[in-house]
């Protein structure tokens, strides 16, 4: 089992299940032009958030790391006509991309994006007086995951579903004296989900086109 085969893999099942479409290759094509990390989620993860956001009947969506708003408009797409979707971003020039991208995919009535540190900005949201989200997808810096956990469960309400993408690190994850902020940051997480009682949570490890890694899936308790 290799990197390799997991792309030959994923790449299959995409094309087999039609799991991107142009606008989406467009979003891709622009991000890459205008020189954005190819760090986005991978066409089968962006459906698998959009079928978890369906299936939780989201109307509020809340979005850490726009990026260049290719997951972003895979959840947006899991909205009904009168739903919105706030994502957040740190850097105004991926944002800028980002507002592009979402405008070209019809979804710009849906989407507002909010550029400053997610810290500052969900703290905005939440003296704002934002109504609980329904939806909740984490995927920023990995130092700042706990914070941005904290910030969800108070941004909540019973029934919330919260998504934390790229915590396995290829393995890295297991390493308690790991030097690396980001593994850090990721066990962290974990220790505060699991101390957490009001919430109902799981890890799952994945590999694909975006290597070896994971995500956590935190329900909040009715």
């Amino acid at each position: 089992m290799n990197e390799d085969l997991w792309d030959k893999v994923d790449d299959f099942l995409s094309e087999t299940l039609g799991t991107s479409d142009p606008v989406l290759e467009a979003t891709l094509r622009a991000s890459t032009k205008a020189g954005l990390p190819a760090i986005q989620v991978s066409a089968n993860q962006g459906k698998l958030l959009q079928l978890l956001a369906q299936t939780q009947g989201a109307r509020r969506i809340l979005e850490v790391g726009t990026l260049g708003g290719y997951s972003t408009i895979w959840l947006a797409r899991a909205l009904p006509p009168e739903g919105y979707l706030i994502s957040l971003e740190l850097e105004a020039s991926y944002a800028e991309v980002a507002r592009k991208n979402v405008s070209r995919a019809n979804l710009g009535k849906l989407v507002t994006i909010r550029v400053g540190p997610a810290s500052e900005t969900l703290a905005q949201l939440f003296s704002e007086e934002t109504a609980p989200f329904d939806f909740i997808f984490i995927d920023a810096d990995k130092p700042g995951y706990p914070k941005y956990f904290e910030w969800a469960m108070k941004l909540s309400r019973p029934g919330t579903l919260i998504v934390a993408d790229n915590v396995v690190r290829k393995g890295a994850l297991l390493d308690s004296d790991s030097n690396d902020a980001n593994v850090q940051g990721m066990r962290q997480l974990l220790d505060i989900i699991a101390a957490d009682r009001r919430v109902s949570a799981t890890g799952i490890q994945t590999v694909g086109s975006k290597g070896y890694d994971g995500f956590v899936l935190a329900r909040v308790i009715p």
